[in-house]
């Protein structure tokens, strides 16, 4: 082997990961990003088990903090993955190796998950996404080696990540005083890392395969729900002697997460990722729609604890168990999908989804607040369907 050959076999693992053109046609996901999804969709379900568990048994305040903390680091990391494979993805050996450990990070940190909610220790979930956070600057590093008309942007992603890991492991030996306050700021950092790193080069992510990405995660956490909420309904119809009751409220459930994937799925979102600013704002706003989409199951499934007896908690918590995570997911689904649509194609929808989202909340307080909310969302697909297909009709003269 020549001097050179030898330089290029040394190269090649730089060489290898060259910028994907934005505007490359059938970009889909890969086989490797759906086993990260489906990897990732067990820390979500852990969480959102923990969050259940921490409602029915009343902690409403330890749960919900544990649940939003959680949360966060999984959906950050996720999110991070994604648009970087969006612009890198080469799917060799050695890009294999590093998903893959991102993927073993993510599995402490579902491990670690009953920790953080029941005692507020948060070791084995930092540990977890230090692994995966760390693995993320080698394939920046990576990246960078392979183009330099980016390697200011990519050594900002490398360098902004590594600091903050640095104070994640650091905030482990703090006064347990400070949990909450440290976590907001190095929270404000890690979101501070991608707006810093992006001023200096811009990554060459696909909008097409990005609303892909997400709709699948989407769609992955819908699919949680509805097994986690017929797990709980066929544990319940085996102890319960109101059969009745609950088959309604199981039919209540389906209502509600199939009126959530449509309100979602109503239109392509890839033409809505046109500029930087659009999609920080549309990247990041997806916390909420992930969070309350696994949330909604946690709450079905209170709402299946207080009809089978397994739970005291007052009816009206256990009614915004449900509400307040679909009214979320409404107004998110409104901020990010629908506002920024063609006038032609919002109409009336500005107003329906906000006060959906309100009455839907209102119904905690009523006596039967899920079946409520399924009436509601169900009405508001039929409201957002017909919008469309007037503003179709007009644009067709």
């Amino acid at each position: 082997m020549t001097t050179d050959e030898t330089g290029s076999a040394g190269l090649s693992w730089a060489r290898l990961m060259r910028a994907r053109q934005p505007t490359e046609s059938h970009r889909a996901s890969t086989p490797l990003e759906l086993f990260f999804d489906l990897c990732f969709v067990v820390a979500v379900s852990l969480t959102a088990a923990r969050l259940h568990h921490a409602l029915a048994e009343q902690h409403v305040g330890v749960g919900l903090l544990g649940y939003l903390t959680v949360f966060f680091a999984i959906w950050w990391a996720w999110m991070n993955f994604t648009w970087f494979a969006s612009a890198y993805d080469t799917d060799d050996a050695l890009y294999r190796l590093t998903t893959l450990v991102q993927i073993t990070g993510a599995l402490v940190l579902a491990a670690g998950a009953p920790s953080a909610f029941d005692q507020i220790d948060f070791k084995i979930v930092t540990i977890g996404y230090v692994i995966m956070r760390l693995a993320m600057v080698a394939q920046w590093l990576r990246a960078g080696g392979a183009n330099p008309d980016q390697r200011h942007g990519t050594l900002r992603f490398a360098g902004g990540i590594t600091l903050m890991q640095v104070g994640w492991v650091a905030r482990i030996w703090l006064p347990p005083s400070w949990t909450l306050a440290s976590f907001l700021v190095l929270t404000v950092g890690e979101l501070a890392v991608p707006v810093f790193a992006e001023r200096a080069a811009r990554t060459t992510w696909h909008p097409g395969h990005i609303a892909e990405r997400y709709g699948l995660f989407t769609l992955i956490v819908l699919g949680e729900v509805v097994f986690g909420a017929t797990a709980a309904i066929e544990e319940s119809l085996a102890e319960a002697e109101h059969v009745g009751t609950l088959l309604r409220l199981a039919a209540a459930g389906i209502v509600i997460v199939f009126s959530l994937w449509w309100l979602y799925f109503d239109e392509p979102a890839g033409r809505l990722l046109s500029s930087l600013r659009m999609a920080l704002a549309w990247g990041y706003g997806h916390y909420l729609v992930f969070a309350s989409v696994a949330a909604v199951g946690a709450g079905l499934e209170v709402a299946i604890d207080v009809e089978a007896g397994r739970t005291q908690l007052a009816p009206a918590l256990a009614g915004l168990a449900t509400a307040v995570p679909v009214g979320v997911f409404l107004l998110s689904v409104w901020l990010l999908h629908v506002r920024p649509r063609p006038g032609g194609r919002v109409g009336a929808l500005n107003v329906a989804y906000p006060l959906v989202a309100v009455l839907v909340v209102a119904t905690a307080w009523s006596p039967a607040p899920v079946h409520l909310t399924a009436v509601l969302v169900a009405a508001l697909v039929a409201v957002n369907t017909v919008v469309k297909r007037r503003a179709d009709r007009a644009l067709l003269g």
